[in-house]
């Protein structure tokens, strides 16, 4: 058994980092930064894009598995794409991220009061209400919707989905 197989048995959590790419906002950027990574075996574990405030641009949040192969491969293969105007590594310790969740959670009779309460507790919004079931949406920080998931897991998850990290360095930490 090599050491990552070992890490992973014992419940290792794979090393993440959080990269914030500035490219041009034209058509097939986004193909072109997903097949190298494809091309090249590295595996992403979060990927978000959005427009900036200037049409030229977009931002790529990516949140790749390093396990692997080193950072800095993949920052250089990312920086040798023509469309690629700036890359930034994101510390945890010095960005604000954030994501959203929608979730459809069963509640019957029962649970429907404790499920409510969850999601006020969270500062969630329930969007949607059936008989037995209610869909909320949850934007913040990603261990807070991973704390929310595991808690409304045991009511029973009819369906999920999450958007990826997005992020921005804090305030005080831009070089």
């Amino acid at each position: 058994m090599t050491t990552i197989e070992s890490l992973r048995a014992v419940g290792a959590p794979p090393k993440h980092h959080l990269l914030s790419v500035l490219v041009e906002n034209k058509a097939g950027v986004l193909a072109r930064v997903a097949g190298l990574f494809s091309r090249r075996g590295y595996n992403i574990f979060s990927l978000a894009v959005a427009p900036t405030d200037d049409d030229r641009f977009s931002r790529i949040s990516i949140v790749v598995d390093v396990e692997s192969t080193s950072l800095e491969q993949v920052m250089a293969q990312l920086d040798k794409l023509v469309n690629v105007v700036e890359i930034t590594e994101l510390h945890p310790d010095e960005a604000r991220e954030a994501e959203l969740l929608l979730v459809t959670v069963e509640v019957g009779a029962a649970g429907r009061a404790q499920v409510f309460e969850l999601v006020g507790v969270f500062g969630g919004r329930i969007i949607d209400v059936g008989h037995e079931a209610v869909t909320v949406m949850l934007a913040g920080a990603p261990g807070a919707l991973d704390d929310f998931e595991e808690l409304t897991r045991p009511y029973g998850i009819v369906e999920i989905q999450r958007t990826g990290r997005v992020a921005l360095p804090k305030l005080g930490s831009r070089r």
